[in-house]
This record gives C-alpha cells, sequence and structure tokens, in this order.
C-alpha cells in the first residue's frame, strides 16, 4: 500500500502534541513553521495557514473522529482530543480572559473614519498577488456628498470606490490593440463597499449595501478592517456571498500584506449599462472615472495621477501607525 502524503492536519496534529494549550489556527501555522516536521509538507496553494484554519474548521465541524477539539469562538482555538483531560480549569480561565481583552483591543482600534481605510484598500487593490492575480487594478474614492440630492432612496446606489483593470502593462501592444478591435472584455470594473468592522449586529445591512452598490460592475466587495471571529457569523457570511457573489476581504492593519480575500466575488460577464448611466448622471466622481478609463483604454497609457495615490509600503506602514492604529 503506497505511503499516505504528509497533510496540513497531520502537521496541526504534530504542532499541538508539542504545545501546552489551545492555539488558534494561525497560531499552528506559526508554531509549525519552526518545527522540524514542516519540511514534510508538500504546499501547492499561496495562502496555506487559510487551508489550514479551513481544514480544522471542517474537519471539527463534519467528522465525528476528528483528532481535533475546538474552544471558544472569539477567536476559536484547537486542541487534540486525545489530550482533552489536560484542559484544566485555569486553562479555560486564562483563555476566557483572552477572548475578553481581545474583544476590546478590537472596539479600540477602530476608532477612525471609514474613509481612512481608503488608501489601505487603494494599496491592496493594486499590490495584493492573490486578490488581482498580479493584476494592476487601479482605484478612485466616489464622494457621496457630491451627487445629487432630492433623487430619492438612493443611498445604496453609491460605491465608496470603484476600480479598474485594463492589461496595458502586462500585454504586447499588438495584442491588445487586437482584443480591442475584437471587441474583447479586456476592462474589468470592482466596486468596493468599505466597513471599519463587521458583526452580527450590522452584517446584513453591510452585505446587501455592497449587494446595491455593485451591481453595476463585474465583481463587487464589502470590504472591513475588522470582521469579529465568531463561527456563526462566518458561516453566515460565507453563505451570503456563494449565494449573491459578492466577494469579503479583511485588511490587516497589523500586516497590510497579510490582508485576505476571505470569500472571492463571482465574476458577472456583463455590466450593467443602465445603472453606470444612472451613476454617471448622479455623481460626478463617477463619471469622471469613467471619462478617465475611456482616455486610458483609447490611448493605451494609464494616467495614475486621475486616480487614488497607491502608497508604497513604508508609506502605507506609516499612515496606518498615524491614522489608524490608536
Amino acid at each position: 500500500m503506497p505511503k499516505r502524503d504528509y497533510s496540513l492536519l497531520d502537521f496541526a496534529e504534530d504542532v499541538l502534541k508539542t504545545s501546552d494549550k489551545p492555539l488558534q489556527y494561525n497560531e499552528i501555522w506559526e508554531t509549525g513553521k519552526t518545527k522540524d516536521f514542516f519540511i514534510k509538507l508538500q504546499l501547492k496553494g499561496k495562502t496555506p495557514w487559510q487551508s489550514l484554519g479551513a481544514l480544522i474548521f471542517v474537519d471539527v465541524r463534519d467528522n465525528e473522529n476528528s483528532r481535533f477539539l475546538k474552544i471558544g469562538k472569539n477567536p476559536a482555538r484547537f486542541f487534540l482530543k486525545s489530550r482533552e483531560q489536560e484542559l484544566t480549569s485555569d486553562i479555560i480561565t486564562n483563555l476566557q480572559k483572552e477572548e475578553i481583552k481581545s474583544e476590546h483591543t478590537e472596539i479600540k482600534k477602530i476608532g477612525f473614519d471609514e474613509r481612512d481605510l481608503h488608501p489601505v484598500l487603494s494599496y491592496f487593490a493594486y499590490t495584493n498577488i492573490d486578490f488581482n492575480k498580479s493584476k494592476a487594478i487601479f482605484t478612485r474614492t466616489i464622494y457621496h456628498e457630491n451627487s445629487k440630492k432630492g433623487i430619492g432612496l438612493n443611498q445604496w446606489i453609491h460605491p465608496d470606490i470603484v476600480g479598474f483593470y485594463i492589461p496595458i502593462e502586462e500585454w504586447n501592444e499588438t495584442i491588445f490593440k487586437l482584443s480591442k478591435n475584437l471587441n474583447s472584455n479586456t476592462i474589468k470594473f470592482y466596486s468596493f463597499e468599505l466597513k471599519k468592522r463587521i458583526d452580527k449586529s450590522n452584517y446584513r445591512e453591510y452585505f446587501f449595501q455592497a449587494v446595491s452598490n455593485s451591481s453595476w460592475a463585474n465583481e463587487g466587495y464589502l470590504v472591513a478592517s475588522d470582521i469579529k471571529q465568531d463561527d456563526d457569523l462566518i458561516s453566515e457570511l460565507e453563505r451570503l456571498s456563494m449565494s449573491f457573489g459578492i466577494g469579503i476581504i479583511q485588511l490587516d492593519l497589523e500586516d497590510i500584506d497579510s490582508s485576505k480575500v476571505i470569500y472571492p466575488a463571482r465574476y458577472k460577464e456583463n455590466l450593467d449599462w443602465e445603472l453606470m448611466n444612472k451613476l454617471c448622471d448622479q455623481n460626478p466622481d463617477f463619471e469622471k472615472f469613467l471619462e478617465n478609463v475611456k482616455i486610458d483604454y483609447e490611448g493605451g497609457k494609464i494616467h495614475k495621477h486621475e486616480y487614488d495615490k497607491i502608497m508604497d509600503i513604508d508609506e502605507v506602514e506609516d499612515y496606518i501607525k498615524k491614522k489608524l492604529i490608536k
């Protein structure tokens, strides 16, 4: 019989054999990277720590013979069933104290305006390979206060940030011109709804605001700097994302390059031109955005100064420290 491959769940088990307390999935990953058995992993994905977390969650939930126990919800930690008797009352009490401390820290971290997150999202959209597959996505802030007044119940029409991708810098010039002549869909449009914190009290309102705001675009996303680590909330966000095609992005203000797409958006082939026309009529920022994209597409050159500034890594880290981390 061929030898079974060493899996991420085997890796998690080996890590937890060496731990004196339950660990979060990212703690399991970071601890395991320093161990000799790490080299036995045959890694294929770009974000194996996320795969590890998903595998453990699902294994505990669906496998009655799981090797693991889930302890707590905010955040969830894992331990080995075979070591359950080692979970003393002191360990459980300390974990509960950490949960309370974590909750207070989460609330403290969001003492800023939602619009302060825009430069961070612009950096993420331009640089994050897992999100844009090496595509340079440029963004532009849409200022709601510039919209026409008295039009009716349209507060959920305007996205916070819009973005686009044109493969001008990635494609051979001949191929790019040919794709235009063949009316190929070489332009992709993105819509982003930004929030500071998503929790059980607001997730439905925020999610369907993103649904409404993004219906014109190829891909729509709900973005937050803080998503409460609650199993029921995460499961519900996953269900809504799969049902409506809206992606979920979490911006990590502690380590911006660790920001991630929790759930990808479902790509829509066709744009809603009627709604785009309505947005142009209502908001000059959106109209100007489309004008600039048209000019760049026809001219084969992106005029970066017409869009939100893209900070380099040092600039964005300094911005986060001064503006967002209190």
